[in-house]
């Protein structure tokens, strides 16, 4: 039985779904819900229709992602079923935390607020110094698992470990262990002018390559 108080209010989330009710993708029609914890359960608390016109170009693309950013109006995580390319480009340069989960609301929304207070809190009680950093095999070649990291120390987040050092971009060449494509991996990478490509290992287990490619592909 839950014991909190009914006034009790966490974070706002943001999903884009379905006619389905499922995660859906921002590249498909559908409605930005925003939910907001109201006691033991999650509550929509404001919602929009959300659809591109792909004919359009790229200047307008970015007008309909202000207007979504405008909508959630504080709101800064969002779950998609798949986050990749420039739609999501524009919500992490904003500054959200994107997740890449497929489900109904109903089964995700607790994971992501729990997940999101762990990474929150591992921020303030770890430290820079605290979090490990890749290690250098060769001249510009680094590596790191994160599988082992969060074996060792579940709160802290591959986000904590990686983003700097990727946007930072000093390394030709960086392998990641993990147990699934983080969708800030992907964005911060092409970003900054890195290839990514992707191997399944097993069960719950992908090596992430970043090459460098170019200069990047944005401003931030």
């Amino acid at each position: 039985m839950c014991q909190k108080r009914q006034d009790c209010r966490g974070p706002e989330i943001a999903a884009i779904l379905g006619k389905d009710g499922c995660s859906s993708t921002l590249s498909e029609p559908g409605t930005v819900v925003v939910y907001q914890r109201q006691g033991c359960s999650f509550e929509p608390v404001r919602e929009m229709a959300f659809a591109l016109d792909k004919d359009k170009g790229l200047k307008e693309l970015r007008a309909k992602m202000a207007e979504l950013i405008e909508f959630l109006n504080g709101c800064k995580i969002f779950v998609a079923r798949s986050a990749s390319g420039a739609l999501y480009f524009e919500l992490e340069k904003a500054g959200f935390s994107i997740w890449e989960i497929t489900g109904k609301p109903a089964d995700f929304l607790a994971i992501v607020l729990e997940d999101e207070e762990k990474e929150r809190v591992a921020a303030q009680v770890t430290g820079v110094a605290g979090i490990p950093a890749p290690a250098e095999r060769a001249p510009g070649s680094f590596f790191i698992s994160i599988k082992e990291v969060q074996g060792k120390s579940p709160a802290i987040s591959s986000k904590q470990v990686l983003q700097q050092f990727i946007r930072e971009g000093q390394f030709r060449e960086l392998e990641i262990i993990c147990d699934h494509v983080p969708p800030w991996i992907e964005m911060d990478a092409a970003c900054r002018g890195f290839s990514l490509s992707s191997e399944k290992l097993g069960p719950n287990e992908v090596r992430l390559r970043l090459m460098k490619t170019s200069a990047g592909s944005c401003g931030c």
